[in-house]
């Protein structure tokens, strides 16, 4: 997905008037690979810099799938590759560290402490360039304890790579943590995001996490989603942050109706049960 814009100039009514205007220039440029030969669904993510063409490669998980997009890019002339960035630890996210870094030896692996070959941990609100775009790492802890989303800002260009964190319309298994940390990973740490900024989630899990969706709040952001689901199989980039804060039952714990699905009304008691329900929802 390209994040571009283009200025448009307004008509004159001066006679030989040429306006100096030219377009801006694309900057920062998400290709998403999906990797669906197995059973998850995952995204790996090429961040590409237009400018300067250097490019890093968000959980590279099934190299037989991610090398050919790189080799192609790169015989093209069309990115100078950089390194290898991981959201978390987990195989389907840092498994293809070791066969990538046979193509591309030495290069830098970002990401948590427990990841594959991993040579650099940023901290919590740190930051690290991509050419021109700016990555903060923040540390969301729950999923696993070495969950990193980056968030990535190109001038009014702003995405949010979630990995296993934050879903369209869903959030991970707490497999290393609880209900209070992925509440504050959502609630309190994605949440303070611009509400523009596009999601780049771990996973294409959003028709099922639609359904869940809609047994606990059938409301007219939810619909929108679902009916978007029933056109589309993807929705990586499409969502934004503000979206999430509407049709996202993990995201609006102060919901009356969803406080009474859950018969909780504490915030992390919500999110407990929700997610309980979540894992039994057939």
């Amino acid at each position: 997905m390209v994040i571009a814009s283009l200025l448009r100039p307004a008509v004159s009514r001066c006679s030989g008037f040429k306006p100096n205007l030219k377009p801006l220039v694309r900057k920062m440029h998400i290709e998403a690979i999906p990797m669906w030969t197995g059973s998850h669904n995952n995204y790996a993510y090429l961040i590409i810099d237009e400018k300067t063409k250097d490019s890093m490669i968000v959980d590279p998980a099934h190299p037989p799938e991610v090398l050919p997009v790189l080799q192609q890019h790169i015989s093209s002339g069309g990115i100078n590759f950089k390194g290898i960035i991981n959201t978390h630890h987990h195989g389907d996210h840092a498994g293809g560290n070791k066969d990538l870094l046979k193509q591309f030896p030495g290069s830098p692996v970002v990401g948590g402490k427990d990841c594959a070959h991993v040579t650099k941990t940023p901290t919590h609100k740190s930051t690290f360039n991509i050419g021109s775009i700016t990555l903060t790492a923040l540390h969301t802890p729950c999923h696993t304890q070495d969950s990193i989303c980056y968030y990535a800002v190109d001038g009014d260009q702003k995405a949010v790579f979630t990995g296993d964190t934050l879903f369209v319309a869903g959030c991970g298994r707490f497999f290393e943590g609880n209900a209070k940390e992925m509440n504050k990973a959502l609630n309190e740490v994605l949440a303070a995001l611009p509400d523009d900024t596009k999601v780049y989630p771990g996973h294409e899990y959003t028709k099922s996490n639609i359904r869940f969706g809609k047994s606990v709040l059938d409301s007219e952001p939810v619909q929108k989603l679902s009916a978007f689901c029933e056109e589309n199989d993807r929705t990586e980039g499409k969502f934004t942050i503000g979206d999430e804060k509407n049709h996202n039952v993990f995201m609006r714990l102060d919901d009356p109706t969803i406080q009474k699905a859950t018969g909780k009304t504490d915030p992390v008691e919500v999110m407990a049960k929700l997610r309980e329900m979540k894992n039994n929802f057939k």
